[in-house]
């Protein structure tokens, strides 16, 4: 027997319209929220980036492919062959929508730091064809706060704009490499805009800030169970499921 509260049709539906007065006012502000994104600051973008990409050494410029937007899904790349199961899950969505991104003047493309090589055979494993350039060499994702070397926790280095919390005297180097830790990568996104000629950041948003653009979740927050997690990762790459 069921212990989750029941009721008639006619509660349901009570329950259900002021449900539906809660969704309105989260969808309005949604709307609000897309808006301020919109009215922040550009900030112009004179530093140069080169990334490796299936057709060569690119530009920051370059990734627009002759689109006036640029999203980048900082993609972490942990180890030698594989992605990040988290990061993996939120690409499985990519192909089927960014053909309508391209179609309204906006490129999508994932950036790593991880070698050109790897991250090609990755996505030709997961049968993704969707753009993937590789940072590796370059100070993107330094600059982006989504990868850190010691000596840049140590003077502070940020992770979705606020201090890193670490405690540098327990790192390897006690605070003084200045190499790329290992694994220490985090997830987000950047949105860029080529304007008059000039590339400028608009926006950038990490850890539950890109919750939104996680498909299966938003399918899940609606499901009888919601995410019904219990603190541990139950999801896997999408090729690593039994059956």
């Amino acid at each position: 027997m069921t212990t989750h509260t029941t009721g008639n049709r006619d509660e349901w539906r009570a329950a259900r319209r002021e449900l539906l007065d809660a969704e309105k006012e989260h969808t309005r502000r949604g709307d609000d929220l897309a808006r301020q994104r919109q009215e922040l600051p550009w900030v112009r973008i004179d530093k140069e980036y080169t990334f490796d990409t299936e057709d060569g050494k690119a530009s920051l410029r370059d990734l627009f492919r002759g689109r006036s937007q640029l999203i980048v899904h900082h993609f972490m790349w942990p180890g030698e062959t594989e992605g990040c199961p988290s990061c993996s899950s939120v690409a499985d969505g990519y192909d089927g929508f960014r053909v309508h991104l391209e179609h309204h003047d906006v490129s999508l493309t994932a950036v790593s730091r991880g070698p050109l090589d790897a991250l090609l055979a990755y996505r030709r494993r997961m049968g993704w064809t969707f753009p993937w350039a590789s940072s590796l060499g370059s100070d993107f994702n330094f600059d982006f706060d989504v990868s850190f070397t010691e000596a840049g926790m140590a003077a502070g280095a940020e992770y979705n704009f606020r201090p890193v919390d670490v405690d540098v005297s327990t790192l390897p180097e006690g605070g003084k490499g200045t190499e790329p830790l290992q694994g220490a990568e985090s997830p987000g996104i950047s949105t860029f805009v080529l304007d008059g000629g000039a590339v400028f950041h608009t926006y950038s948003a990490y850890a539950r800030g890109t919750d939104g653009l996680w498909g299966m979740y938003q399918w899940l927050d609606r499901a009888p169970l919601g995410r019904n997690e219990d603190g541990t990762q139950w999801f896997k790459r999408h090729d690593e499921y039994e059956g």
